[in-house]
């Protein structure tokens, strides 16, 4: 901390907290015997919850800290989003763009496995971009609330691109290359050029807005 010169007291304990919560995770979860478990079970999150005595969130956020050099795991991304969209932890090894606030897209398996929370929901995603990545989603109830308060719940979602889906057990019974079964998704409404996804809630903000007012869809910022 002090190499980098970081002198805001609210910075520092965030970073300490970070690095704290890393040690715990690297001391409950030790690096080797962990990455050799997560292939030998073909990174099935539940069995390592049950090996490590570990939850859903420690689990999937440790799998992004595998890539020591010669000896890597696959490189996922990591995405926690409470039921509002409110993108509270982020980490992009696979190159997904993950948006950083809230108005992301609804097509995102992390934001469906709220409808049925502890369902892990596998994803074939499509980007705007072309590239496709594999992911699975769970949704589950997070903290401890007195009693008569409402319960808060958040979303996980884990993935990588889609030359590493045969490696994860969520992919075993899925045709990955069978185009039918992709999910066109986007960041967010104002940069995705999908002008046909019925979903959008908000129009495109790099193109001119052309309404039909004589076709009635899902959304009226549909132009397709």
């Amino acid at each position: 901390i002090e190499d980098n010169k970081i002198y805001s007291e609210e910075v520092i304990s965030l970073l300490k907290i970070s690095l704290l919560n890393y040690f715990a995770a690297a001391l409950l979860m030790p690096y080797d015997e962990f990455l050799q478990s997560a292939k030998k079970n073909k990174y099935d999150v539940e069995i390592l919850m049950h090996h490590f005595a570990t939850s859903f969130e420690q689990v999937t956020h440790r799998l992004t800290n595998l890539q020591r050099p010669g000896n890597e795991g696959v490189p996922f991304h990591f995405l926690k989003t409470d039921i509002a969209g409110n993108v509270s932890k982020r980490f992009s090894l696979s190159g997904i763009h993950i948006p950083r606030h809230g108005g992301s897209c609804p097509r995102w398996n992390v934001y469906i496995a709220f409808l049925n929370p502890g369902r892990i929901h596998p994803q074939i995603s499509k980007m705007p971009d072309g590239k496709t990545y594999f992911c699975i989603a769970r949704a589950f109830e997070k903290g401890i609330e007195k009693h008569g308060m409402p319960k808060s719940f958040v979303s996980i979602g884990l993935g990588c691109d889609i030359q590493y889906a045969k490696e994860l057990t969520y992919s075993e019974g899925m045709d990955l290359q069978n185009k039918k079964l992709e999910t066109p998704i986007g960041v967010s409404c104002r940069i995705c050029p999908r002008e046909d996804c019925q979903q959008r809630a908000f129009p495109p903000i790099d193109k001119e807005l052309k309404l039909d007012i004589s076709y009635r869809g899902t959304s009226p910022y549909v132009t397709i």
